[in-house]
């Protein structure tokens, strides 16, 4: 199943905008910003189709009968691109626990590129649900190996992937490679270039979030 923003009017295509607008660009904090922002709201949607158990809550004139979310989910990130997103997404699945993966494309002369992945630091996600971020899903390579190798490694429960923009070829290659995968993403655009950037996109995300890399 595959969730888009950008679908419906709200607050979170202002923020997508800036995020595209070569201008607004050059402010990194508030790039960041808008990265946190939109983490936040995919929080919101995704805990509207949570579980939940109504439960008593006292408060200082009574008691509150208020559902409440019955299970919170492990939020995984791919470094370094996908910290401000997991930082949104924290700010509201605030008692989470947390999944960080090192996974890089490294391209060759000829443009060509493999994916490469160099450190995992997981709690146990067997029986979990798990959100895996990442700002930018291009070709989809670097989400499909990270989602595959957590799935060999662990008995995950629900699987959910979110991107702030991704590829029409990106969501394609995740929806055939993940079936089971619940796509929660900002935008799609239509074009990838041959050297797997987003056309229109936003640009590098890690680098508008921190600096260029050498």
């Amino acid at each position: 199943m595959i969730h888009l923003l950008n679908k419906t009017p709200s607050i979170a295509n202002q923020f997508i905008a800036e995020l595209r607008h070569i201008d607004m660009q050059n402010d990194r904090m508030r790039f960041r910003k808008n990265m946190e922002r939109l983490g936040e709201i995919f929080a919101y949607e995704i805990s509207r189709k949570m579980e939940y158990l109504e439960e008593d809550v006292l408060t200082p004139l009574g008691m509150a009968r208020v559902p409440l979310i019955q299970e919170l989910p492990v939020l995984t990130t791919i470094l370094r691109a996908g910290l401000p997103l997991h930082q949104g997404l924290l700010n509201y699945f605030d008692r989470s626990d947390c999944a960080y993966i090192s996974a890089y494309r490294k391209t060759s002369k000829s443009n060509e590129f493999e994916i490469k992945m160099e450190y995992f630091s997981t709690p146990d996600l067997s029986g979990r649900i798990v959100i895996v971020s990442d700002p930018m899903l291009a070709t989809g390579s670097s989400m499909v190996l990270v989602c595959k190798e957590l799935l060999a490694r662990f008995d995950i429960k629900e699987l959910h992937i979110v991107s702030v923009i991704a590829s029409a070829l990106g969501v394609e290659h995740v929806r055939a490679n993940l079936p089971k995968a619940q796509l929660w993403l900002g935008a799609v655009d239509e074009e990838l270039t041959s050297k797997a950037y987003i056309v229109p996109g936003l640009g590098d995300a890690g680098d508008l979030c921190f600096g260029e890399k050498i």
